[in-house]
């Protein structure tokens, strides 16, 4: 290695890959493994510490996530959190048992901020808790850290080991401190030296391309969204005109975008190629409702598609696509449970020719912008909100059909400009309208209609592992409201999504 290591063993929680960006913002380098890795490869990665995730399970439970024990006796820092912590304490004969009250969101946690890891923080603090199991007594050579109403033991370290636990999560923004405690873990226990930059991650994807591609020819996989353009900036900086962008316009994209990436991309120094695919896709989906066959049949017919290009344009064997971290946790993992599946991860079929490259798939949305902004794209580029791969086929609920689409597509045009054009002082990370499915009672000109109910979403995040609902003012939603049934036919009733995530999702579905 480079560059010191932080490994981040995975348990299946939700938020490894916030714990491994929190890492990286420090400028310390880190790497998820299994959390079922030997303390013989450990040793042989000789990581400065180690972090272990949360997890779904209970450590008592049979069949629960174990980890080798003898990681506890090499030495190197470590830090549980949640399951990790309960791991920790319960492989070192501690005693693990399920809570009489679970503790479930925001909570406040009582510090003892003479211990390393709390260094600097108030002793006071809001965490956010997501657990019905808790330690119930700590391992021999232990104490108590921190503590809340029906949590004894919310944090515990041995010192003199170098091994510390914390029963919240340190890694989410609703942690206040929490930054301030992975830092703590890097640079008060690990000794970091912080000698990692995205730069260096661009680098070695860069000289990785160079050395699997050798003289051969890349297609991309281009959407024209932040991440696939990221992508295609990254490869072209690699090999060159060795890489041919492919835009399949699937029929759901939004209003006048396939056009708008058409314009743009063949301006720029790249063989760009546009695929108008709309009737073999709809084809595919008439009559399918439930989203997971929705996501796999879009990413199957996206290969096939690639196939055929890859066919004309003669012997292709790399696919490249702008798969980032948030895909691959949300489609599931070794541990985790599927969330969804992203056309681009879980939507891919089991057999396909092509040799994947995904240059950005450790890398979280703010870290693809800060690289495209490097790398010289342009502004709207690199700042323009996430847009799914499936597109509007997963903000229409129920069957996908173009009448459906066309709908969508004049409410999410209205939705996006009204946002845009009022400048709200809050940060707005992402909005759109979504097709319900539903039809409501309504009054139109005196008459009784029956029409589509139209729901709009706008919501704040800085990772999109977690985000909150954006209170947009009621004048604001009065006026998009106003103009979506007046302008769009078939549309009666408008609502807004207030549903954080979790437990919702920032997609519906």
């Amino acid at each position: 290695m480079i560059n010191q290591l932080v490994l981040v063993l995975d348990f299946g929680g939700q938020y490894k890959e916030l714990i491994a960006r929190s890492v990286r913002n420090h400028s310390v380098y880190s790497e998820i493994k299994s959390g079922a890795i030997s303390a013989d490869e450990i040793e042989r990665l000789s990581p400065i510490g180690i972090i272990l995730t949360g997890g779904p399970n209970s450590v008592y439970a049979k069949d629960a996530i174990g980890i080798d024990p003898r990681i506890f006796e090499l030495g190197i820092p470590v830090l549980g959190i949640c399951y990790g912590m309960q791991l920790l304490c319960h492989t070192l004969n501690g005693a693990v048992e399920g809570a009489k009250k679970s503790e479930y969101g925001v909570t406040e946690t009582f510090l003892e901020t003479d211990d390393k890891l709390f260094k600097g923080l108030k002793p006071v603090i809001a965490a956010l808790m997501s657990h019905t199991d808790k330690v119930t007594k700590l391992p021999k050579g232990f104490a108590g850290t921190a503590r809340t109403a029906n949590t004894e033991y919310a944090a515990c370290s041995d010192g003199e080991r170098k091994l510390y636990g914390i029963q919240f999560h340190p890694e989410v923004e609703l942690t206040k401190g929490g930054d301030d405690i992975i830092k703590n873990f890097l640079y008060e226990i690990c000794a970091a030296k912080g000698d990692y930059n995205i730069d260096d991650y661009v680098e070695r994807q860069i000289k990785s391309i160079r050395e699997r591609v050798g003289q051969k020819r890349v297609i991309l996989a281009l959407s024209g969204g932040v991440d696939s353009s990221v992508c295609a900036a990254v490869l072209s900086r690699a090999i060159g005109k060795r890489l041919t962008c492919v835009f399949v316009d699937h029929g759901c994209m939004r209003l006048g975008e396939g056009d708008e990436i058409e314009r743009v991309f063949s301006a720029m120094d790249l063989n760009f190629i546009r695929v108008n695919a709309e009737d073999r896709f709809l084809k595919l989906l008439s009559g399918v409702t439930e989203p997971e066959k929705k996501r796999k049949i879009i990413g199957n017919e996206f290969i096939k598609v690639f196939e055929d290009e890859a066919q004309k344009l003669g012997d292709i064997e790399f696919l490249a696509q702008g798969t980032i971290y948030p895909d691959i946790i949300e489609s599931g993992g070794e541990h985790a449970a599927t969330i969804k599946s992203h056309h681009n991860v879980g939507g891919l079929p089991k057999e396909m020719k092509f040799k994947l490259i995904e240059p950005l798939s450790g890398l979280f949305k703010n870290e693809v912008r800060e690289i495209g902004a490097r790398l010289g794209l342009k502004r709207f580029l690199v700042s323009r909100q996430p847009f799914p791969g499936p597109g509007l086929a997963i903000r229409v609920m129920g069957e996908v059909t173009k009448p459906k689409l066309d709908v969508l597509r004049l409410a999410d045009d209205i939705v996006c400009s009204e946002i845009k054009k009022a400048k709200l002082k809050q940060k707005v990370s992402q909005f759109f309208a979504v097709y319900t499915d539903v039809k409501t009672v309504g009054v139109m000109g005196d008459m009784r209609s029956y029409d589509n109910l139209i729901a709009v979403r706008a919501v704040t995040t800085s990772d999109f592992m977690t985000c909150d609902y954006t209170p947009l003012p009621h004048g604001l939603l009065k006026k998009i409201a106003s103009r979506i049934v007046n302008e769009v036919k078939g549309v009666n009733r408008v609502a807004y999504d207030i549903t954080s995530k979790p437990p919702g999702t920032v997609e519906w579905e």
